[in-house]
């Protein structure tokens, strides 16, 4: 005889194993009635009934399963009487009811995270946003802040990214953009960008919006770019505090409302630009003026000053007052107002 003094831990592992060796040697018995033999208490029979089923080494069963492992749902099983199952197959059947488990909560994770995805991507972004007629104005000082908002309109844009750049990389590392446009164009949004034709006369510059072409964005070219600009589904616009000043910090503007102004802007700008690799130079009209004197000529005629002429078409300020220096001299014009108004009789102005 075995007796049991009801301790837990090791010694009631020791009981639970002798109690499956006794089990396992009659075959399918009374689990009391051999415990009754080892003579355990109610207690210690209790504790290694619980653990030895837990486990699955023993089932139970009874005349109505005589055939099968375990009861149909529905039907009563004499508790007592049980069979004993190989440790060996006891653990395949415990793996693959741990297996089936995971399966299922990976399925209930599948289908929890494409609710998420159809309610964030289809919902939010396009009925939410959308259908918004706020809008909300946040000043960005710290550059830093500006390029996190530049990352999180490259997560957040869905269809369509469109931006304007009197120059061709500014502050920011030009490989960081070049990123953005390709991860941008992997989700499949459509990247259009208006770039200063000036740069094409500038090695780097000119490799930089080759790149951007090669990744699949959307380049043309323009004489005159008023602003930097970058606007993402019409929903979110990034603006220069200071069109003049690009050190004085950005705009960040949210809600359709206000943003399809600025989208109307892009569009003219866009239509009247010379897609890349189509741009003939040297760009020059009957009058023999280059593109970029015709448009400092009208930015003149306008009351612009030198410098923000120099800003709106990329160039330096030295390079404004050649051109200007060329025109007057090739016009006979002793000052710009005499220019201004040779010019409009010529209707170079036009």
């Amino acid at each position: 005889m075995i007796k049991g003094s009801g301790g837990a831990g090791t010694q009631s592992t020791d009981l639970a194993l002798t109690l499956y060796r006794q089990l396992r040697a009659r075959g399918a018995s009374s689990m009391r009635q051999v415990a009754s033999d080892m003579d355990l208490s109610e207690d210690d029979l209790a504790r290694c009934r619980e653990e030895l089923i837990g486990l699955g080494l023993v089932v139970r069963t009874g005349q109505l399963h005589a055939s099968r492992l375990e009861p149909e749902p529905g039907e009563t099983a004499e508790t007592d009487v049980v069979t004993v199952i190989a440790p060996e197959i006891a653990l395949l059947r415990l793996l693959e009811r741990e297996r089936t488990r995971l399966r299922n909560h990976l399925e209930q994770a599948d289908r929890a995270h494409h609710t998420l995805k159809t309610l964030a991507g289809n919902f939010l972004r396009t009925e939410t946003l959308a259908q918004a007629v706020g809008v909300e104005i946040e000043i960005l000082r710290d550059y830093r802040r500006i390029q996190q908002v530049l990352e999180d309109i490259t997560v957040t844009v869905q269809g369509n990214l469109a931006s304007m750049h009197p120059i061709a990389r500014g502050r920011e590392i030009p490989e960081r953009a070049l990123d953005r446009d390709r991860r941008q164009i992997e989700k499949g949004v459509q990247v259009r960008s208006i770039f200063s034709q000036r740069l094409t006369s500038v090695p780097e510059d000119a490799e930089h919006l080759r790149m951007k072409a090669k990744l699949g964005v959307q380049v043309r070219l323009s004489p005159v770019v008023p602003m930097n600009m970058i606007i993402a589904d019409e929903q979110f616009a990034l603006l220069p505090v200071d069109p003049e000043d690009g050190s004085a910090g950005a705009i960040l503007a949210r809600g359709s409302a206000l943003v399809r102004s600025y989208q109307t802007l892009f569009e003219h700008c866009w239509h009247t630009a010379t897609p890349y690799g189509e741009q003939v130079l040297p760009a020059r009209g009957g009058d023999g003026l280059s593109e970029q004197q015709r448009a400092a000529l009208r930015m003149l005629a306008s009351g612009m000053k030198d410098e923000k002429v120099a800003r709106s078409l990329g160039v330096s300020l030295r390079t404004v007052s050649r051109m200007i220096s060329e025109l007057m001299q090739e016009l006979g014009a002793s000052s710009r107002f005499e220019l201004g108004v040779r010019a409009a009789r010529l209707g170079w102005l036009d």
